[in-house]
C-alpha cells in the first residue's frame, strides 16, 4: 500500500473534483467541497495550504470515503 503523499492544496481539490465533489465555497484558507449521495451528502473541507500536510490529507480521504489508490490514481 501507498503513502499518502504531502500534495498542493489545488492538485487535492482537483483530484476530488475528478471524483465527483463540487466545490461549494471559500472561505479564507478553507474550501468546502460536498458529493450528493442518494439520502446523504459528504461534507469535506480542504485547508488552502501549499502542501496539505499528510495527516490532514488522509483524514480527507477518510471523511471522504475515498480509498487511497483511487486517490492517487484521479491526481
Amino acid at each position: 500500500m501507498s503513502k499518502v503523499p504531502s500534495e498542493s492544496y489545488d492538485r487535492i481539490v482537483a483530484a476530488l473534483q475528478r471524483l465527483g465533489f463540487s466545490k461549494v465555497r471559500q472561505r479564507g484558507s478553507h474550501i468546502r467541497m460536498q458529493k450528493p449521495l442518494p439520502g446523504r451528502q459528504i461534507k469535506i473541507t480542504v485547508p488552502a495550504h501549499r502542501p496539505v500536510k499528510r495527516s490532514t490529507l488522509s483524514h480527507i480521504l477518510k471523511q471522504a470515503e475515498i480509498a487511497l489508490d483511487d486517490f492517487l490514481a484521479a491526481l
